[in-house]
């Protein structure tokens, strides 16, 4: 039997084969409120990504030929000899195609994250937990929807997934305990992506792309709590041996992802039309990019791994015997001293506002035309 960790009832999971269970008389009147809030907040920040009243993507005139979907000092390629190579069009070229893969990436991760939330409404036995997990499922499923559309528009197809990230999503999704299923997919992944977001939402040029990650993070907010939900009610009653499965195989999921997710190993895919040869940017990138510049690239509040260690720590899942791992890079401090608000959180919140006016607009038609 998986070793699951839950510790709370409303997390209890049976296995995916055994459907009796969930049939048990019983079992339908030992419903949780833990989620009903966060299942009743979706009406909120419901939109859909193919009503051009939430994304219209036939109102764009994003120029890709004369401009950069991000800036170009955020690619890192381009901080580099790598410039040297190429002209000014194949410049802005590159900084597209880098873009693509990272959201290529996110449309892996956004796969991997309706997967995985399907799979819990196979085992969680609690139905308010059930329900909540396919209510993610449903919103996780319009991000793939979002993010397909959107990179169908600009560049035709996606981009294949890395070998690291391809891994973990994997693993996690597979995954038969509870605790990896939910530390690797709504803390790990979730603070990536959020950390992601932001970051795009507050540095990319296009439009179209500020908006549409502003309406997925009005669901991935939500979609972090579940996870912090989990580790609140679970990681204070851990036994030793308990605590330190989940802490060291966390610490291995930051590491794999930390030192291999965006290295030029993980992103050849791109580099071959431009006729660059991977293992010559990596060694440009190491001239040119230290662990100095990585310091310091992770002292801003939306850097994706500062928001990954941020979510471990406040969740009380590194201790004193892995924090020298992230201290090496963050001030462990600083992160301790913050305050608990998820990154992102007032960007979506916004979002939630520009959703009800929409929404709210859309029942008024409704009624008018059943008038």
């Amino acid at each position: 039997m998986p070793d699951h960790i839950t510790h709370d009832p409303i997390y209890n999971a049976v296995d995916p084969r055994d459907f009796p269970s969930m049939i048990d008389v019983e079992r339908y009147g030992e419903r949780t409120d833990a989620f009903d809030e966060i299942i009743s907040a979706t009406v909120d920040h419901f939109w859909d990504p193919t009503d051009p009243a939430y994304l219209d993507f036939n109102d764009d005139d994003f120029d890709m030929k004369h401009d950069t979907l991000m800036p170009r000092d955020f690619i890192m390629e381009m901080n580099t000899a790598v410039t040297d190579r190429l002209d000014e069009g194949q410049q802005i070229e590159l900084v597209n195609q880098s873009t693509r893969w990272s959201l290529s990436s996110i449309l892996h991760g956004e796969q991997g994250a309706l997967s995985l939330s399907a799979s819990l409404c196979h085992i969680l036995r609690d139905p308010g937990a059930q329900e909540y997990a396919a209510n993610q499922t449903r919103e996780e499923a319009r991000h793939v929807t979002a993010f397909s559309m959107y990179i169908k528009h600009r560049f035709g197809t996606p981009l294949p997934v890395g070998k690291t990230l391809g891994g973990l999503l994997n693993e996690v999704v597979l995954a038969p305990e509870v605790y990896k299923k939910l530390v690797g997919m709504q803390m790990l992944i979730e603070g990536l992506a959020m950390g992601a977001f932001a970051t795009i939402h507050s540095k990319t040029r296009d439009p179209l792309l500020r908006r549409m990650v502003q309406l997925v993070m009005t669901d991935e907010a939500f979609h972090h709590r579940f996870g912090k939900i989990w580790a609140d009610r679970t990681v204070p009653k851990l036994t030793t041996e308990e605590h330190e499965k989940v802490e060291d195989w966390a610490a291995r999921c930051f590491e794999t992802i930390f030192y291999n997710l965006v290295s030029p190993e993980q992103k050849q895919v791109i580099y071959q039309q431009f006729g660059l040869d991977w293992e010559w940017v990596r060694s440009a990138v190491a001239e040119s990019f230290g662990d100095e510049d990585r310091r310091r690239l992770m002292r801003q509040g939306t850097n994706i791994f500062r928001v990954l260690i941020k979510t471990l720590l406040k969740a009380g899942i590194i201790t004193d015997r892995t924090a020298p791992l992230y201290a090496a890079w963050v001030d462990m401090k600083e992160l301790e001293a913050e305050s608990d608000e998820t990154v992102g959180e007032a960007v979506a919140q916004d979002g939630i506002a520009y959703l009800r006016d929409i929404n709210r607009n859309r029942k008024k038609i409704g009624r008018a035309l059943r008038a």
